[in-house]
């Protein structure tokens, strides 16, 4: 910034320079015609003098000659009285001169100008002043005054001195005054040409100083409203595009926008984790090439064609599994209509569809369950209307199905009321203090009918000392008699049922395992699903109705437990159930 201080002086120094130098030309110029002036006319005045008293006394009048002398000194001149024939009749003074060269050469002009001639030798470094002597018209003579130019030399060496000691001053102080000055303005400019640089650069907190009430305070202010006004518009501006940038990085959709080029210039997080796409491999790409399923290209080259909004439903392949989208498309059109682009949003609906399915499955399984027993149940009350109550075996034995089917239809009717009611939000259980023990025990001795039927073997492992936690008694109960029935039902004769429990600090694990048929790894992930069967013809004739699974998995949920399942086939298959003693979602396992 001092270099713009450094211009303005050195415009302002050569321009007061040249001004300094002008006036003192003018006055040296003024005052030297001055003191020239007044020596020519000193010199005139005593040629003039000269003359009257020649004139009143005559050439060769003694007293005369004694007054010119007396005035010559007075003078300090040399007066020289000549008379018509170029004789000296009077010469005194102590001014040396050159007499031939003076007649050679200025005696002549001074003869004709009877208003008197100034001739200087500046060799000689004298000055002559000749007045002719006229009676009437005739020349009787000449009157010369010569004196020494050496005073006026002096006194205008001096003059030349004061005026350039003069003009010094006079420059160092308008220097001295420039620099105030300048420095005085300059400073406000100067700071606001730093804080403009700031401003350019992005740094909307700079400020400059309003010292003054003049122009450059005006200009100071503005710069400082001008700040204020960026800080505030780049705030808002950066409070507004954090707002929309958290929006598009934490909403559940998937949104890329491509220009009007078909440049891919903004992909969200959402797209990223659900395509499993790299920014730097996806960004600033044509579409084309960026989009590897053919169906979104053809999405968006539709909008480019028609500019209307797009909205499909696509089913496209993700690695190992296939998955919907919901796919909204729409152009970007400006205020001019101008083009700009096209948005696109992906919206995840393949828990939609999954749970639409399952919906249609449960509907259908539901109405397949049910049309079974109640068509046993209608086709034998037709038998027996028709005749087969005369015969008592017959009817019996149709009666005995119709007794089993109605039971079977009662068992599916409160599993799903079961299965609803648990699924209810805030559905709330009986929680009281419980013994795994006794429960385990308790279920054993229910299921041992069971067991002898199936010939499998049923054993319960237990830890010593007590076995308390906190839960619905009666639930817990469906829990186990669910898993260890259906480890019976799914293992063959001579097999068996291994019921084990674990204690831990914080929980309890019970762990249910069977040498039954097992089932396959992708079939783990479904069997907790309604009416989902690994073996559906066995499952049926047992009496199962394909619910039992998917109500332990929400009362153990319930229970703030959790449930994980491994099996092979051929070998058994094991349920780990793991339930905390005390009732509260935050216990840790350790």
């Amino acid at each position: 910034m001092n270099r713009f201080r450094s211009r303005l002086l050195f415009a302002l120094i050569p321009l007061v320079l040249i001004v300094l130098v002008a006036v003192a030309l003018l006055l040296g110029q003024i005052f030297n015609s001055y003191y020239t002036s007044s020596f020519i006319e000193n010199m005139e005045k005593e040629a003039k003098l000269t003359e009257s008293i020649i004139a009143e006394e005559g050439l060769s009048h003694t007293e005369s000659f004694r007054i010119i002398t007396e005035l010559g000194n007075t003078f300090k001149s040399q007066i020289i009285v000549m008379d018509e024939k170029d004789h000296v009749v009077y010469d005194e003074g102590k001014v040396e001169y050159n007499h031939l060269q003076l007649i050679e050469n200025a005696l002549p002009t001074m003869k004709s100008k009877k208003a008197g001639y100034y001739y200087t030798v500046q060799k000689e470094k004298l000055a002559y002043y000749g007045l002719p002597i006229m009676k009437g018209e005739a020349y009787k003579g000449l009157i010369l005054i010569s004196s020494s130019v050496e005073p006026l030399d002096k006194v205008n060496y001096q003059m030349w001195l004061i005026l350039v000691v003069s003009l010094i001053l006079a420059f160092i102080i308008i220097l001295i005054i420039g620099v105030k000055i300048t420095e005085q303005y300059t400073r406000p400019i100067e700071s606001a040409i730093i804080v403009a640089m700031e401003l350019a650069k992005g740094n909307y907190k700079a400020r400059t100083y309003e010292d003054h009430l003049d122009e450059t305070g005006m200009l100071s202010q503005s710069i400082n409203i001008l700040a204020r006004n960026l800080q505030d518009m780049t705030r808002a501006q950066e409070m507004q595009q954090d707002r929309l940038q958290t929006l598009i990085e934490n909403m559940g959709s998937g949104l890329i926008l491509i220009d009007g080029r078909g440049y891919i210039n903004l992909v969200n997080r959402a797209y990223k984790e659900l395509f499993e796409v790299d920014s730097a491999n996806f960004l600033y790409k044509l579409y084309h090439d960026a989009f590897t399923h053919k169906e979104i290209i053809e999405v968006v080259e539709e909008i480019f064609m028609t500019e209307v909004k797009v909205r499909k439903q696509l089913h496209l392949p993700l690695k190992i599994e296939r998955r919907h989208f919901e796919v909204y498309g729409a152009p970007i059109i400006g205020t001019n209509d101008e083009w700009k682009g096209i948005v696109l949003v992906f919206h995840d609906i393949t828990e939609l569809k999954r749970l639409e399915q399952m919906r249609k499955d449960f509907v259908a399984n539901v109405s397949h369950e049910l049309k079974t027993p109640i068509t046993s149940i209608k086709g034998f009350s037709e038998t027996l209307l028709d005749g087969a109550l005369k015969d008592q075996q017959t009817a019996e034995y149709f009666l005995s199905i119709i007794l089993k089917e109605s039971d079977r239809l009662q068992t599916l009717i409160q599993d799903l009321l079961d299965l609803s009611k648990i699924e209810q939000q805030g559905y709330q259980l009986s929680i009281q203090t419980c013994d795994v023990k006794e429960i385990l025990e308790d279920i054993k001795i229910i299921l041992q009918n069971k067991s002898k039927e199936k010939e499998v073997e049923v054993s319960v492992s237990l830890p010593e000392g007590l076995l308390l936690i906190e839960g619905d008694l009666y639930r817990l109960k469906q829990i186990f008699i669910n898993l260890i029935s259906n480890a019976l039902t799914y293992t063959p004769k001579g097999g068996s049922v291994n019921v084990k429990v674990k204690k831990h600090d914080q929980f309890v694990q019970v762990i249910v395992s069977d040498t039954g048929i097992g089932m396959k790894k992708e079939e783990i992930p479904r069997i907790f699903e309604r009416f989902y069967r690994v073996d559906r013809a066995r499952s049926r004739n047992s009496g199962g109705t394909g619910l039992g699974l998917a109500i332990v998995k929400h009362l153990v949920e319930a229970h703030k437990g959790q449930i994980s399942v491994s099996s092979k086939i051929g070998e058994g298959t094991t349920f780990t159930v793991k339930l905390y003693k005390k009732y509260q979602g935050s216990q840790k396992e350790e």
